[in-house]
Formats: structure tokens, sequence, C-alpha cells
């Protein structure tokens, strides 16, 4: 009998919400009006050629990796083109890493809660999940330890900047004591960062990786340029690239030729900094609008997060509520939300929900929240 795996209610979710009346706070998507459309464009018409339509080495074209390589050790993350190794996205990232490092019911350790779409790769490949107690400062250090101890985990897996779902950024000071607790406890660890860059208050946070070589760096052009395109990458020490680049070998043989040879381009003849600058001022409003509704949108008692960039906020709601139960009449409200449960790897906080506030202008927040304040209140 084939085996039985749980869909993404996420993805399910986009479906309900395709019709253009609904007012979705659900996906995770970059605005589709911010997409540098006519460079990207003018780039896959430069980047077309013979060439680019033949496969490539697995490794990824050598001129990406090398413009890659540059913009993180310009972000304070030293790089060379030896250290990349080009995905079809960062989620193929993750998936190679768990396949190269983790036999099946090795332990994985998590923040609670966490990235949905991680929580069900290392269900696939056989894990025993293990969460870690965060706070609205990340995970806690101490947490870890305790589970370092108990539970001898073979990976940790985080994602410490504007977190999926909660916004939550994991400070300076913890991620020196997690990658302390990496180096003695010889851990891997799994930074996935596809939000750092969506920073619309207060200063950059250094990346784990730059602490430590145990760290395995996921990175991705979907959030800055566009997730169509499946571009990510990962930097990874050279113990273990040559296993990735087998197992990436195994999987696609390489990502699509053009697409990276059209970003390669993209990224020569563009100034990608300003591009996310601009994406950035807009992010900000659409922010500051939902933070702004959310008093009278949410019953007294609600906690949220407030971001300081990425493109969440995390909902927790008083007294003894089911946030999955109040999705349908949403739903009938033409508005939609995420239900928080489907983030914990364990015993789920059914009171939570996550917003998503990228895909809608101030004034379409505005009118959605004004939905939602009639079925939360």
């Amino acid at each position: 009998m084939p085996r039985t795996f749980s869909a993404s209610p996420v993805r399910d979710l986009l479906a309900l919400t395709s019709r253009p009346e609904v007012i979705s706070f659900a996906g995770g998507l970059p605005a589709p009006e911010l997409f540098d459309v006519e460079a990207l464009r003018t780039a896959f018409d430069q980047a077309l050629s013979r060439r680019s339509l033949q496969y490539a080495p697995t490794e990824g074209d050598a001129d990406l990796r090398a413009l890659v390589a540059d913009r993180l050790t310009r972000r304070g993350l030293p790089t060379g083109v030896d250290d990349l190794l080009i995905t079809s996205g960062s989620q193929q990232a993750l998936t190679l890493v768990v396949t190269a490092l983790l036999e099946p019911g090795a332990v994985v350790a998590v923040e609670e809660p966490t990235y949905l779409a991680a929580l069900q790769c290392f269900q696939l490949a056989g894990a025993r999940i293990v969460p870690v107690a965060s706070d609205e400062h990340g995970m806690v250090p101490a947490a870890l330890a305790e589970v370092v101890e108990r539970e001898r985990p073979a990976l940790l897996y985080l994602v410490p900047t504007f977190a999926n779902p909660t916004g939550r950024t994991l400070t300076a000071a913890r991620r020196a004591e997690i990658a302390a607790l990496a180096e003695r406890h010889d851990l891997w660890v799994i930074e996935d960062d596809p939000y750092s860059e969506l920073r619309y208050r207060g200063e950059p946070v250094p990346s784990l990786a730059s602490m430590s070589d145990r760290v395995l760096y996921a990175g991705s052009f979907s959030k800055v340029g566009a997730p169509g395109m499946r571009l990510g990458w990962l930097r990874a020490p050279a113990s273990v690239m040559r296993t990735l680049v087998i197992v990436k070998q195994a999987t696609d043989l390489h990502t699509s030729t053009i697409d990276q040879a059209a970003a390669a381009v993209y990224l020569k003849a563009n100034d990608l900094d300003e591009h996310i600058r601009e994406v950035c001022a807009a992010y900000r409003e659409r922010r500051d609008a939902m933070i702004a509704a959310l008093p009278s949108t949410v019953p007294p008692g609600a906690r949220w997060s407030d971001p300081d960039g990425g493109m969440f906020v995390w909902v927790s709601l008083p007294g003894d509520v089911d946030a999955a139960s109040l999705l349908t009449s949403a739903l009938e409200r033409d508005v939609a939300f995420v239900p928080g449960a489907a983030f914990y790897a364990t015993t789920p906080d059914r009171s939570t929900l996550r917003l998503s506030f990228t895909t809608n202008t101030p004034d379409d927040i505005s009118e959605g929240m004004r939905r939602l304040a009639a079925v939360l209140r």
C-alpha cells in the first residue's frame, strides 16, 4: 500500500482563497505587483542561448554562484564560490540536507512553532521531531541545551530572522549561545534565511552561519526576486558539500539552467539592493496597517507579534478557542488566515493564527481586518 501523507493546510487554503473577492492573509507570498518584470524579461532574453538550454553542472551556474557569494560576503557572511550549491528554491536545500545527514528515526530539534513545510520534510524522512521552547526573542538556549542533553539530536532547524510563522528574530546573544552549543556537541544546524533582507526596522543581526562551521545556510531568490524562478542556494562546509552535490544529482541533475543564467544576468545589470529597498518600503506600510488594525480586530486579552521585518504577524487568542473552527466563518466573510496548529511539531496551541501582510495594500488590509473582526470578536 502507498504511504499516507498529510497535505499542507496553507496550500489547501490557497485554492479556497482564489476568488477575487477574498482578502487573504493566508499565503506567505511576495506581492506580484512588486516583481521586477521588465528587468527580468530583459535578463531572460539576454540569457537565452544554446548553452543556457543545455544540461549544466550540478553545483550551479558559476557566474550566479560568484554573484551570490559576493552578496553574502558583503552582508557579513564570508563565502566563496565553492561554498555554494544552487538549488531549486531553498525548500530543496532543506530536502537535500535531510537526505544527506539524517537516518530514519534520527532526532531533529525545531523551534516551537516553526515552518510547516520543514516539519513535512522531516516527517517524510522518518525523523523524530523534538520541539524546543521559544519566546518573543526566539529559541531559548537553555531549553535547547536540555533537549541536546536528553535527546541527542542529529540536526537543529531554525528560521532565526523574521521567523515563519511568528515573525520573531533570534537575538545576537542567543545566536552566539546556540552556535557554541552546536560546536560543543557536533550538532548540525540548518539556518533557513529567506526573509532577513526584508527588514523594516532596526539593525541587521549576524547570521548563525557566521558564528560556526556547523551551520548550513539556506537562502532564496523567492522573497526578494520571484518565487516562480525556483532559485535558492545552500552554503555548506566542504566536509558535506560533496555528499550534498551527489544527492542533488540523484534528485534533479541540476536546477534550471536558463533560470540560473537569467538570474546572473539580472544581478549583473541591476541593483538588487535598490529593488529590495522599494519592496521593503511597500511592505513596511502594509505591516504598519495590520499592526494598527489589530487592537480593534482581536478580542481583549489577545496577543500578537510586532515583527521588525519579514511577512508574518502571529496572533494568540484568549481563552479556550480553536482558530481552525473560525476559518469557515472567515471565508464566508471573504477573508482568510492560517490556523496556527499546523506549525507545531507536537502539541499544538489551537488558539493561534498566522496573518501575512505582504500581498494586500494598506486599504485592503484595513478592510480585511474589519471583516476578520466580525469573526474574532
